[in-house]
């Protein structure tokens, strides 16, 4: 593995940071990293590993991918990433493509089965966590989503027990902004693969993430800020 030094250490850090802020993990959790292929699961996958060469805690990992049957599978690629860095690996593969009309195809159906295959996948294999790639910029785009298309004030949790605590959900990067992982995967040249949804240019969370960079150009703290509001409700002032 290559030696992070500089920024991207820091990165690490504060990976370690969350982990430590939201007690992520504990000895002997067997994780399971929902690897997508993209570049925010890759350097999670990347991170957590290269983190268990160190930390005091001893944490088992499994890559775990959902092949959903694109015509251009990633998989061949993605197993030979898992095998090069050395971490355990299990596919499965779906068709889920194949049996739904394209019209039905959005963003909540994709995710839905995916999670849902993830996690059938990994109580299946002995997991007891599930580590997801959902990032700073991935959380406040939610704080905002739920705001403006549901009327709610929620985010996304760092940690997310689930199924009477039969499955518990991290998000390790939680601290981690976008731009930072992009850096890091150039630099580690992980393989890469660009997202096959047709639909990822017109989702309302890439709209989400069009008004924050019109409003950093205003106001550089506006992701950070967003991120703290939800620990910092005044309830007095509240409806």
């Amino acid at each position: 593995m290559i030696e992070l030094s500089g920024r991207d250490f820091f990165i690490s850090k504060r990976v370690g940071k969350a982990v430590w802020d939201y007690g992520m993990l504990s000895d002997g959790d067997k994780v399971a990293v929902g690897v997508s292929g993209g570049k925010d699961s890759l350097a999670l996958l990347y991170l957590l590993h290269y983190r268990r060469s160190f930390v005091p805690i001893k944490y088992e990992l499994l890559a775990l991918h959902i092949d959903s049957g694109y015509p251009r599978s990633f998989t061949k690629v993605l197993v030979n990433h898992f095998k090069k860095l050395g971490v355990a690996y299990h596919i499965v593969k779906t068709d889920l493509l194949k049996k739904t009309k394209r019209k039905e195809i959005n963003c909540f159906w994709c995710s839905w089965n995916r999670r849902k295959a993830l996690f059938k996948a990994a109580d299946r294999l002995g997991c007891n966590k599930i580590a997801l790639a959902h990032h700073k910029d991935d959380i406040v785009e939610t704080i905002l989503l739920n705001l403006f298309f549901h009327g709610e004030t929620s985010a996304m949790s760092p940690k997310q027990t689930l199924f009477d605590g039969k499955i518990t959900i991290i998000r390790p990067l939680a601290y981690i902004e976008e731009k930072e992982i992009v850096r890091l995967v150039k630099k580690l040249r992980l393989p890469v693969q660009e997202c096959l949804c047709p639909n990822a240019q017109t989702s309302n969370r890439t709209r989400i993430g069009g008004i924050i960079k019109s409003l950093e150009r205003v106001c550089p703290e506006v992701k950070t800020n967003i991120f703290k509001s939800i620990k910092r409700i005044k309830k007095d002032y509240l409806l």
